[in-house]
């Protein structure tokens, strides 16, 4: 299963750019997508699962072309988007089984089977019969998950997928999609929120301005930032100085001042110890420093 993206560009009426020449592959297991709100993941996401035309450029999977095989590529996705929806008069098998009926399942028994499974897979089983829209946030996603894999998708596409879930319900998404990742099939995450990419992604691309910054292994992109994360208690004077020339990563009251972690150069005179990079400090110290000098 292989997905080639080839010089995909997309352009909004009115003249914004949304992506621009993007060259991409990527193969079965776990993919990443990450960049900041407006980068064009879901304009990318939008026009993977055949929901929008792009301006140029073409997009092969497996070998099919989405815009001239259009019916054939939509039976092997699944979907979540960012602003996933359900009929609220529908009980949570209900919809399921409607979702099933959509994709294809004619046989009642055949229908029945798949959503029981789908409902124990996902941890809803025991919550079948409420109505959908009575569902916790981190429920709704869940069923919102399962409806994607109802009819045993060879691409799953998620797009935010752990927005405004709690902690305990964004580890319980995560592990779910990366159990699905052992499987022949390719699940791209596109998300804003580095976590999310750091726990469950071996491949990751980096979209910004809708162009195409970085394509490799997270642990690459950590790599990239060692010597360059630092841990300092300071006083409010020094810290103050420090977050005008400084991404500052975070921040503990500590007596009359600040203990807190930076990335960049370790300005001369200041005590500070290294820290191994976290994905999250590898993210932003590239979008501040390696990003600005590319773009130079």
């Amino acid at each position: 299963m292989e997905i080639k993206i080839t010089k995909l560009s997309k352009v909004y009426p009115g003249g914004h750019k949304a992506l621009h020449d993007i060259d991409l592959t990527i193969r079965e297991g776990m993919f990443g997508l990450l960049g900041p709100n407006g980068a064009g993941k879901s304009t990318l996401m939008r026009i993977l699962v055949t929901l929008m035309q792009p301006s140029s450029g073409e997009i092969l999977i497996n070998g099919k072309n989405i815009n001239k095989q259009r019916e054939e590529v939509r039976k092997m996705l699944g979907y979540l988007p960012q602003d996933f929806r359900f009929f609220a008069a529908l009980r949570s098998w209900e919809f399921l089984d409607y979702a099933a009926r959509l994709a294809g399942m004619n046989s009642r028994k055949e229908r029945r089977e798949r959503v029981e499974k789908m409902l124990h897979d996902v941890g809803l089983f025991d919550v079948r019969n409420r109505m959908a829209n009575k569902l916790s946030g981190g429920m709704k996603r869940r069923l919102g998950i399962a409806q994607a894999l109802i009819s045993s998708p060879s691409i799953i596409i998620v797009d935010e997928p752990t927005t405004g879930l709690d902690p305990e319900e964004r580890i319980r998404f995560r592990n779910l999609l990366s159990d699905l990742s052992h499987t022949d099939t390719i699940i791209i995450l596109s998300t804003h929120i580095v976590g999310d990419i750091s726990s469950t992604c071996n491949q990751m691309a980096l979209l910004n301005e809708g162009e195409l910054v970085y394509n490799d292994a997270p642990d690459k992109l950590v790599e990239s930032a060692k010597g360059y994360v630092w841990h300092a208690n300071v006083s409010v004077e020094q810290y103050n100085e420090l977050k005008e020339n400084f991404p500052i990563i975070s921040t503990i009251p500590s007596g009359t001042g600040w203990e807190i972690q930076f990335v960049g150069e370790k300005p001369s005179g200041l005590k500070a110890t290294g820290v191994h990079p976290s994905l999250e400090h590898a993210y932003v110290h590239f979008m501040e420093n390696k990003l600005q000098h590319w773009n130079l």
